[in-house]
């Protein structure tokens, strides 16, 4: 049973640009934050004296807590206001940061990440809720380009900044030079920011809980072990197995509670399932550029983590620049042809990274990631956003909160999916060079050799997967928002 409990402020009488710019700046340390361990990772392990399988779990730790607690935020979007969540979560960021900076020991250091991770898992749902909320249909693609500016911003300077400083400075620098900008974003929230959507009194589905957390964490480490340890090893298939029942038990539960934890008729309005289908596949071959092209250019070319990072750079900021501008194009015409575009650009520039050398020029590497990252900036709030604009208000904060966790399960797919091509194309390309008998080569030189094309092989894997998305896109339809008595009758 729900009982109302306050209603939201009337958008039109809102100071929007306050309102959006401290939940902006959030979101933008949140993912910074995020960023930054890969580039820290090596420096870490040092002053921690731990190896690799170890530090990596700064990362996986991150996903998973930030893959389980974002199921909850539909719940949690309907029962608090946007205040008290942005608040409570940029607090929460600021405790994890505090920890992380002042940690003693790697476990300390993890617990603090494992905090911050939790802030994350909220705050992005909440700030597509927020525009959802604040501005209507023909407007949210303007907005979200805006959005899409500063948060693509973020994991664009985020390595190099923290390739530079980790360079200069001791490491805990990373988490002190957030504080300050934290503590007057808690300041400004607590001055400016208004609820924007209604809230409900719902009690909390302990069972739900329980089904969520267990079903999605068991499935993001499962498919995140997966990678690493085989698709065959014991504790990946427990894991997957736990995962598949509990994630099955909690739909069943979801599809037949009068007040569900998080609303999954959100699936029978199919322009959201279509579009949230095909994010699912491009999220896969996104991945390519946080987990093959770093892998190539330093273990198998030898570049630093600066290098890596500033090549990375002109794409990124690229991206970021032009997301205001597809915004407009998206309010004019619509997901389908600019996602179309989009995917084609992704497409053609990946299968230039099929064919990588030892000898690959740096600038050509610039020129195609750029290209890569032009086709998602065409790609990815339109097609977001196209799916989110056909749902009633009602549902959301629900249809934010299954967006995000279809993309978190999907990255955690694709990194397990994409390493394991890539592991067993290295392992092949290698023994035909050893059993071929490479005159004059090296054991070093052919395993370099070998894992370049198991990288290129790899790009090739997920540029076919691409072709499904491509082919979706031409279904996609621009339809206007449901009313609120579609729920039901959809129910």
């Amino acid at each position: 049973m729900k009982l109302s409990h306050s209603a939201a402020t009337d958008s039109s009488s809102l100071r929007k640009g306050p309102i959006m710019t401290i939940m902006i700046l959030g979101a933008f340390f949140t993912i910074f934050n995020q960023t930054t361990m890969t580039v820290a990772l090596p420096k870490l392990m040092e002053a921690f004296n731990i190896d690799a399988s170890t530090g990596q779990w700064l990362t996986t730790g991150y996903m998973l807590v930030n893959g389980v607690l974002i199921p909850v935020t539909g719940f949690l979007m309907k029962r608090f206001t946007t205040r008290q969540l942005f608040q409570t979560s940029m607090v929460i960021f600021l405790i994890g940061t505090i920890v992380s900076a002042a940690a003693p020991s790697f476990s300390v250091l993890l617990t603090g990440r494992l905090i911050q991770a939790a802030s994350t898992g909220i705050t992005m749902p909440l700030l597509m809720n927020v525009v959802l909320s604040l501005f209507p249909p023909e407007k949210r693609g303007t907005a979200m380009g805006t959005v899409g500016l500063a948060i693509i911003f973020a994991p664009a300077i985020g390595p190099t900044l923290a390739g530079y400083v980790l360079d200069v400075y001791p490491w805990q620098t990373l988490f002190y030079g957030m504080i300050p900008f934290i503590l007057i974003i808690i300041i400004c929230g607590y001055i400016f920011l208004k609820n924007v959507s209604d809230t409900t009194m719902s009690k909390i589905d302990v069972i739900s809980l329980i089904l969520s957390t267990i079903g999605f964490g068991a499935l993001l480490y499962g498919f995140s072990e997966a990678g690493s340890e085989g698709w065959g090893s014991p504790v990946v298939i427990v894991m997957l197995t736990v995962g598949l029942i509990a994630v099955g038990l909690f739909t069943r539960r979801q599809l037949t509670a009068e007040d569900p934890f998080l609303d999954l008729r959100a699936f029978k309005f199919n322009m959201f399932s279509l579009t949230t289908i095909i994010n699912c596949v491009i999220t896969i071959v996104m991945y390519a550029d946080m987990i093959l092209l770093p892998l190539y250019l330093q273990n198998a070319r030898g570049f630093t983590a600066l290098e890596a990072g500033v090549l990375m750079l002109p794409g990124a900021l690229l991206m970021g620049l032009m997301s205001p501008a597809v915004g407009k194009l998206f309010d004019r015409f619509g997901a389908k042809w600019l996602s179309i575009i989009g995917i084609a650009i992704i497409l053609g520039t990946t299968y230039t990274f099929t064919n990588l050398t030892d000898s690959t020029s740096y600038s050509h590497l610039i020129l195609m990631y750029a290209g890569r990252r032009i086709g998602m900036a065409l790609f990815l709030m339109p097609i977001q956003t196209a799916g989110l604009n056909q749902l009633p208000a009602s549902l959301h904060a629900h249809g934010t909160a299954i967006s995000n966790t279809a993309r978190q399960v999907a990255g955690a797919i694709g990194t397990s999916l994409l390493i394991t091509i890539m592991t067993n194309r290295t392992k092949d390309h290698l023994q035909d060079m050893m059993a071929g008998g490479s005159a004059g080569e090296t054991q070093a030189h052919m395993m370099m050799e070998a894992s370049i094309q198991g990288i290129g092989d790899t790009y090739f894997a997920i540029m076919i997967i691409g072709l499904v998305s491509l082919v979706l896109s031409f279904f996609i339809k621009k339809v206007a928002q449901a009313p609120e008595n579609a729920v039901a009758s959809k129910g």
